[in-house]
């Protein structure tokens, strides 16, 4: 795998963000510098795992199991002949666009070396994207949220294991993968109109993101013990 392009955010004042949180950060853009990765505070406070990146509805987004976001740059080239447009790295709100990498079919728990071991950052896939309507406002497509739901390829956040630098042109290394078989792409299709799958992606257990798994038993009817 490698990592095109890191993406940091351009704030901006939006009318589809709610009325407590006018700002956004979904508009990020590619830097040509090194980034540093570092492990956010919890949910609710702790913002982006990139510095120099910006949160803007710290409810929803960021914290430790949506440190940094992942998105795959064939899926861009897809929605690019889709839509017929220009869709350049970072659009949807991605930190991270990659290249040759499979990145919905990662597992929960998987873990991501980019750059040399030592050197740079430890990932660990958490979770995958839940589009809202800050997203479908950004982008401006008829019947987007829709759209995007329908495709079920919605990326993936990652937890910060080991922080470090990035950069554009970075290496990417699958260390580890975990005994599952639960990618971001079934906890995306069990949460979004396939509810046969939440007794599958609570097998990923305790690597899935808290609220996540709390969804998946609620739904199933099962105790959080």
């Amino acid at each position: 795998m490698q990592l095109l392009s890191v993406n940091l955010a351009i704030p901006h004042q939006s009318e589809h963000t709610d009325a407590e949180h006018k700002w956004t950060g979904i508009d990020k853009r590619p830097t040509s510098e090194p980034v540093a990765v570092r492990a956010p505070g919890p949910r609710g406070t702790g913002g982006s795992g990139l510095a120099g990146d910006t949160i803007g509805n710290l409810r929803y987004h960021g914290g430790e199991e949506q440190a940094v976001y992942a998105y795959a740059r064939e899926e861009l080239d897809r929605w690019e002949r889709e839509l017929g447009r220009t869709l350049p790295n970072g659009v949807f709100g991605e930190n991270l666009t990659m290249r040759d990498a499979a990145v919905d079919d990662a597992l929960v728990g998987e873990r991501w070396q980019i750059g040399a071991p030592g050197t740079g950052p430890l990932l660990e896939v958490s979770t995958t994207r839940f589009p809202c309507r800050t997203f479908a406002g950004w982008l401006g497509e008829q019947g987007w949220l829709k759209r995007f739901t329908a495709r079920h390829r919605a990326g993936a956040y990652l937890r910060v294991r080991t922080p470090g630098e990035v950069r554009a042109g970075d290496t990417v290394t699958v260390v580890h993968r975990p005994d599952h078989d639960v990618s971001v792409s079934h906890v995306f299709r069990a949460l979004t109109g396939e509810p046969e799958l939440l007794p599958h992606i609570l097998t990923a257990g305790e690597l899935l993101d808290p609220l996540v798994r709390e969804r998946a038993l609620r739904r199933t009817g099962r105790s959080l013990a």
